[in-house]
């Protein structure tokens, strides 16, 4: 099957109707009638439901339409990347989850672009599994995740590991000396979402069962703002925290009866990338 054919089938998923898709592709409408029709006979399935008015995704359809997304995708990423080797010495994608970044990374990525600038850096920010799941498509290169993987394809190795701080904003003066876990669950918690499975389920479990947090939020890197605005209180990375305290924007707020647990990030490469990441990453 041809990507022409590909790109048809997912216009018309999304206009419902063919003479808009035709318009989008700048095609005679029978020409979308044509690509769709050959495409049913090459799958031997039915894609669309005809009405007089629209058309309507088959179950099948509706399941094709997922494997033609991440075809198309995966087509468009390798033709740029065939593109940019002409042009770079090294070509790059990278995927990171947003904590990773800020705390390890950010700085090592900078100092590689000023002393290689002939090298390509495409960056990703995005969660644990979004990202496994796309290097295990092709469509990136390297990944820095807090969950491991196991595939004979990649290489998986431990990263860094890291401890929870609690921090809330500067001119919050309260529990200079510490905290206790019964005084934090009575404060202003804002959840971050940055870290999954034994890190994530620890911090729920500090608070009662389906306790309700007034923020959530997925990515670190936004959640400063918040704790700027009042007196709130967030776990992050120490890494990360690090960045802002000797900026004057946080303060660290010791523990008193409780500890945090270490947190595990790693980094996962295709084969054929170990050179290039030893020399960005270390």
């Amino acid at each position: 099957m041809d990507t022409e054919s590909i790109r048809t089938f997912l216009v018309l998923s999304k206009t419902r109707n063919y003479t808009r898709a035709a318009d989008q592709l700048f095609v005679a409408q029978s020409t979308v009638t044509n690509r769709i029709n050959e495409l049913e006979k090459e799958l031997g399935f039915v894609l669309f439901q005809r009405t007089n008015r629209s058309v309507e995704l088959t179950v099948k359809g509706e399941k094709f339409r997922v494997y033609a997304e991440k075809m198309m995708e995966l087509t468009e990423n390798s033709l740029a990347e065939i593109n940019e080797v002409q042009k770079y010495d090294n070509y790059l994608r990278i995927g990171c989850a947003d904590s990773i970044y800020e705390g390890h990374l950010a700085e090592r990525i900078l100092e590689h672009r000023r002393t290689h600038p002939a090298d390509y850096l495409k960056i990703s920010i995005g969660l644990s599994d979004n990202l496994l799941e796309q290097v295990q498509n092709d469509m990136l290169d390297v990944v820095f995740t807090y969950l491991p993987i196991k595939k004979n394809s990649l290489h998986c190795e431990l990263y860094k590991q890291d401890q929870l701080v609690l921090v809330t904003r500067s001119r919050n003066k309260k529990y200079k000396d510490g905290i206790t876990e019964a005084q934090l669950l009575a404060e202003k918690y804002l959840m971050c979402n940055f870290a999954l499975q034994d890190v994530g389920q620890y911090i729920r479990k500090l608070f009662p069962k389906y306790h309700q947090f007034e923020l959530e939020i997925d990515d670190c890197m936004k959640i400063v703002p918040f704790l700027m605005d009042r007196d709130n209180y967030t776990f992050l990375p120490r890494d990360m925290a690090e960045h802002y305290v000797s900026k004057g924007k946080l303060r660290e707020v010791p523990l008193i009866d409780f500890n945090t647990p270490v947190i595990n990030s790693y980094i996962i490469f295709r084969k054929g990338y170990e050179a290039i990441c030893r020399e960005i990453f270390g």
